[in-house]
């Protein structure tokens, strides 16, 4: 449109040169002006009724502000010189949004977030007739910054640290059906930093030392506790072996004593106490009911002989 008010402009100050110098008898000059502004307005022209699509975009056509019913492909294309075209961007596009963010225990997070989107070519018109050009600041901004703050609330500072890809996931899912309802595909996003205050950040350094000088004590106790038990079964098991040795050998006897008692007679035990016997006879026995009687002696009883001498 802008090309077509040029030429008109051109044309008639061309004109209007032509004239002021056909007055003046300048014949041959006011023809080259006007050859000139012809020449100048028909290029002009022909520039306002083209149009070009470069790869990767969709031509949307307006006319006076109308948006047309057709969309254009990346090419050069013929328009009227009144209508309008508009190239919305196909390709993947990324952006990168930094937020100050709270968690759930009131701790302050500041979020560098990433994500990679994309507008469908059947969509392109649907978007500027109802958002326009700049539906990046318009849409996609907004609810990037609504969806990571109300999911990042959700969670604790220590478990935005230690669940970060649970939380890129959250984010992305919240996000991703948001941006739908505007035609706008989300392709892919991600957290590229987590930066926490001094404060918290040295505070959960101090817990992890902590946590891990607890957990070298605690590994220095099930040490002994596995030393200690290690020795109480070595102990055992030489208890055991020298119970062992014992039984065997009270086993041994038993069995030499059963032995000897099956080789014991009558005979053999009198024999044994007759080899023994000193000649003596007791001088006390027991009675039947456990009085003691005196035994006498066969030695006084026998009278002494008192030999002769022979005549």
């Amino acid at each position: 449109m802008f090309q077509l008010i040029v030429a008109v402009v051109v044309l008639i100050i061309g004109l209007i040169i032509r004239a002021n110098l056909k007055e003046k008898g300048k014949k041959t000059t006011s023809a080259l002006v006007t050859v000139g502004a012809v020449a100048i307005s028909a290029v002009l022209i022909i520039l306002s009724c083209t149009a070009t699509v470069p790869t990767g975009h969709t031509g949307v056509v307006t006319t006076f502000g109308r948006v047309e019913e057709t969309t254009l492909d990346s090419g050069v294309h013929f328009k009227l010189p009144w209508q309008k075209v508009i190239r919305m961007d196909n390709r993947i596009q990324k952006n990168t949004v930094e937020m100050p963010c709270f968690s759930s225990d009131i701790q302050e997070v500041n979020l560098v977030y990433t994500i990679n989107y994309q507008i469908k070519k059947s969509d392109a018109q649907t978007i500027y007739r109802t958002i326009g050009e700049s539906y990046y600041q318009t849409v996609i901004q907004p609810c990037i910054t609504e969806s990571v703050k109300v999911v990042t609330a959700r969670y604790t500072a220590e478990e935005l640290v230690g669940r970060r890809d649970e939380l890129a996931a959250a984010i992305e899912s919240d996000l991703t059906q948001k941006l739908l309802a505007y035609n706008i595909e989300v392709i892919s996003t991600s957290i590229e930093n987590l930066d926490f205050t001094d404060a918290f950040t040295d505070a959960v350094e101090a817990k992890q030392v902590a946590q891990q000088n607890k957990l070298r004590a605690q590994t220095e106790a099930e040490q002994k506790i596995v030393e200690a038990n290690a020795a109480a079964e070595v102990k055992k098991v030489n208890a055991d072996a020298a119970a062992y040795e014992l039984l065997a050998e009270a086993k041994a006897k038993a069995e030499a004593n059963k032995e000897l008692s099956a080789s014991l007679t009558e005979k053999l035990i009198q024999y044994t106490y007759a080899q023994n016997w000193n000649g003596e006879l007791p001088t006390v026995m027991t009675g039947e009911n456990g009085s003691l009687l005196p035994v006498l002696d066969v030695n006084q009883m026998i009278p002494e002989t008192t030999a002769e001498p022979a005549e």
